[in-house]
C-alpha cells in the first residue's frame, strides 16, 4: 500500500480561475502559507491543438480553453463589467454599496496588472441607444465595461502569476478529488495522486468547468443547493458594420427581450466586435463541445459575433438543468462532429444550410470547423421561436442583424451550476469551507468571480 503524503497550509485554494487568483492575491502577503491547486495546465502550457485550424474539437481532458491557470477567462476576450446589475448574483448576499466598492477594487487590480485604461458605456451617446432599444421592444442595460482583449488577458494573467509564484505555492495538473473534515469543519483536501494537503481554510473556486465536481462534493457532504437557470441558444455572426455604433459606444450591448409567443426571457451575451467564433469543450467526466466567441485588443476581423440565449428555470420534479443543456449540445455534436452553423434565411425557410449555400453567404464564417446543417434538429421549437423573435427585434434596433445571410452557430449553453447555500462571506455549511466563482453559482463573469474570491479571502484573514 502506497503511503499517503501530507502537507500543511494555512489556506488552500482549489481552482486558478479569476475567483481563485483573486483569493490568492488577497492572501499572498498575509503571512499565511497558501496553496493554489489547478487541475489544468500552467499558463504557458495552455494550447488548444486545433486553434486557428479547420479541424474538429478532439475534447482534450481537461480542455485548455476552459481549464488551467486563468480559468476560462484566459481564452476569453476579457470583458470587465463594472456594474453590479450584471455578471452574477452577489447582490443577493452583499449590499449594493459594498458590492460596488469591491467591483471598483478588483478593477483597480486588473489595471495595476496591465488592463487598458479605456472604459466603455459612459457618456452622452448611451441614453439615445437606450431609447432606441425601447422603441424596438428591447431593454438595453447600460454597463460600464473595460475590455482587455485576448492579448491583454494573457498579459494580465502572466503578471498576476509572476507576482504570486514567489509568495505562494502553485501547482498545476493537480486534481483535487475531495475534501477532508473533522465533523463539520474542513481540514484539508485529497488529491488524485494520493496526497493529502491539510489546511485550516479551503476556498473552492472550480469554475463552470468544475461545476459537476462541486455538485458531487455538496452531495457527499450534505450541503444544501439550489438549481440555477440554464441558458441555451446560438452564437450569431454578422458583418461588423451592422453593430459598429453599438460596439463603439458600449463595446457589448446587453439587450433583453420577452418573447410574445412564450413570454420567455431572451438576452444577448458576450458581444465580440471584430472577433471570432470558437469551439470549446465543457470538460468534466462527460464533456460536450459548445460554441463561444472571442474578441481582440489588437487584431481586427470583418465580423462581430454575440450569443442569443433563452433562460430556463426548471421546476419540480426536474433538478438537472446542466444535464439538459449538455443533452442539447450533444445533439449538435452528434449531427456535426462539433458545432453546427446555419444561415438565418435557411432556418426561416425550413431548409438546412449546405456547403454551397454557405459559400454564397455574404457573411464568411470565422469558425471554419463548423458544419453546415439545420439547427431545428437540435433546438426545441420553443427556443427557436424565441431566438427568431429576438433577432427580428434586434433588427429593428440595428438593421442587418436579421439578414438572411446572418450565421447562427449552435449550440451555445451557459451552465451556471447549482448554487450552494452560502453565508454573506460565501462560507458553506461546513466551517471554514468557502465556495466562490462561477462554479459555485454566485458569479457569471470575470469581475464578480474576482470579487467573490476577495470576499472569501478577507473572511479567512479575519479569522486567521
Amino acid at each position: 500500500m502506497t503511503e499517503m503524503r501530507r502537507s500543511e497550509y494555512g489556506a488552500i485554494i482549489v481552482g486558478a480561475g479569476p475567483a481563485g487568483i483573486f483569493a490568492a492575491l488577497e492572501l499572498a502577503d498575509s503571512g499565511l502559507r497558501v496553496l493554489l491547486l489547478e487541475k489544468g495546465r500552467d499558463l504557458e502550457e495552455r494550447i488548444c491543438p486545433i486553434a486557428g485550424r479547420a479541424e474538429k474539437c478532439v475534447s482534450c481532458r481537461p480542455c485548455s480553453m476552459v481549464s488551467g491557470f486563468g480559468g476560462a477567462g484566459a481564452y476569453s476576450d476579457g470583458k470587465l463589467t463594472l456594474t453590479p446589475e450584471v455578471g452574477g448574483l452577489l447582490s443577493t448576499v452583499l449590499d449594493g454599496e459594498t458590492l460596488q466598492e469591491l467591483i471598483e477594487y478588483v478593477d483597480s487590480i486588473y489595471v495595476r496588472f496591465g488592463a487598458p485604461d479605456r472604459v466603455f458605456g459612459v457618456g452622452s451617446e448611451v441614453e439615445p441607444l437606450v431609447n432606441r432599444a425601447m422603441l424596438a421592444g428591447l431593454r438595453l442595460v447600460p454597463v460600464r465595461l473595460r475590455h482587455l482583449g485576448c492579448e491583454y488577458c494573457r498579459r494580465v494573467l502572466e503578471a498576476m502569476r509572476a507576482h504570486l509564484c514567489s509568495r505562494i505555492d502553485i501547482r498545476s495538473r493537480a486534481n483535487v478529488t475531495g475534501i477532508e473534515c473533522d465533523g463539520r469543519r474542513v481540514t484539508g483536501v485529497r488529491m488524485a495522486s494520493g496526497e493529502t494537503h491539510q489546511g485550516r481554510f479551503v476556498i473552492c473556486a472550480p469554475g463552470r468547468e468544475g461545476a459537476d465536481w462541486l455538485t458531487g462534493l455538496a452531495r457527499d457532504h450534505g450541503l444544501s443547493v439550489e438549481s440555477n437557470p440554464v441558458d441555451v441558444g446560438v452564437r450569431v455572426e454578422v458583418p461588423a458594420p451592422v453593430t459598429e455604433e453599438l460596439c463603439r459606444v458600449l463595446y457589448e450591448a446587453k439587450l433583453e427581450y420577452y418573447s410574445s409567443t412564450f413570454d420567455d426571457r431572451v438576452r444577448t451575451f458576450c458581444m465580440c466586435p471584430n472577433g471570432d467564433v470558437v469551439m470549446e469543450a465543457t470538460g468534466g467526466d462527460d464533456p460536450v463541445v459548445t460554441v463561444n466567441g472571442v474578441g481582440y485588443a489588437e487584431r481586427v476581423t470583418p465580423n462581430t459575433n454575440f450569443a442569443v440565449l433563452v433562460s430556463t428555470s426548471f421546476t419540480e420534479p426536474f433538478h438537472e438543468p446542466i444535464a439538459y443543456g449538455k443533452y442539447l449540445a450533444r445533439l449538435a455534436n452528434l449531427l456535426s462532429g462539433g458545432v453546427l452553423v446555419q444561415r438565418l434565411g435557411d432556418l426561416l425557410e425550413g431548409r438546412r444550410t449546405t456547403e454551397a449555400r454557405l459559400g454564397r453567404s455574404l457573411v464568411r464564417p470565422s469558425l471554419a470547423a463548423a458544419t453546415p446543417g439545420d439547427l431545428s434538429f437540435v433546438l426545441p421549437y420553443r427556443y427557436l421561436t424565441d431566438i427568431v423573435e429576438m433577432l427580428k427585434a434586434l433588427d429593428r434596433f440595428a438593421p442587418g442583424i436579421a439578414s438572411p445571410h446572418t450565421l447562427l452557430y449552435g449550440v451555445e449553453v451557459k451552465f451556471y451550476s447549482v448554487r450552494l447555500e452560502l453565508t454573506p462571506s460565501l462560507e458553506t455549511g461546513i466551517e471554514n469551507l468557502f465556495a466562490v466563482g462561477d462554479g459555485a453559482g454566485v458569479s457569471r463573469g470575470l469581475v464578480q468571480a474576482s470579487v467573490s474570491g476577495v470576499v472569501a479571502a478577507r473572511e479567512v484573514l479575519h479569522r486567521a
